[in-house]
């Protein structure tokens, strides 16, 4: 007849231990699967997608860039809601919707995913205005970094004119060009 017991399999399963402040500022990265460069190509749907969330889940995002394959995003969440895993299952699935879900595997079809996006996220508290400057920094500067653009200014999916004109940045800050640099100043 057989070994009737089951067969138990370990299971490796790493900890993640994510850091929720109510009315907390964020920074998170967010990755679409095996760098596919699709989000800008579809960036309506990802406007979109952020607005039903936030009209669900409110949020302010502080400063955001999107790249073709990837976010780098500054959220402020209301003061009485921790919950940003929420709006970003929200975000991925609704931006997911519309993609034909071909070449899934198992795993991804029982965990109803489309191949779209990486299961997790990056996630940081930001903890101060100097940990707050870096991180808008970066953020900003990071179409240059891959160098998709000569100067922060020329990325149109990103914050940065809007941090201009609320005097957060000069103009030519991170070019590339001779005449460019100098940094943030945040109230």
């Amino acid at each position: 007849m057989g070994n009737l017991l089951p067969i138990i399999k370990p299971r490796i399963m790493v900890n993640y231990r994510r850091v929720y402040v109510p009315g907390g500022t964020y920074f998170f990265t967010i990755v679409t699967e095996h760098r596919q460069p699709i989000l800008i190509k579809h960036i309506d749907i990802l406007r979109g997608s952020f607005r039903k969330t936030k009209n669900k889940y409110p949020f302010s995002i502080e400063a955001i860039v999107v790249l073709p394959d990837h976010i780098h995003t500054i959220w402020k969440l209301p003061e009485n809601d921790s919950d940003y895993s929420i709006r970003w299952r929200l975000i991925k699935r609704s931006f997911s919707h519309g993609f034909n879900a071909s070449n899934r595997n198992t795993s991804k079809i029982k965990k109803h995913e489309k191949g779209i996006w990486q299961r997790r996220f990056w996630e940081h508290l930001i903890r101060d205005d100097n940990d707050l400057r870096i991180h808008f920094d970066y953020i900003h500067y990071n179409p240059v970094k891959h160098g998709l653009v000569k100067s922060p200014v020329d990325w149109e999916y990103s914050s940065f004119e809007k941090c201009v004109l609320k005097g957060f940045y000069r103009l030519n800050w991170g070019s590339t060009e001779p005449s460019g640099l100098k940094g943030i100043e945040l109230e």
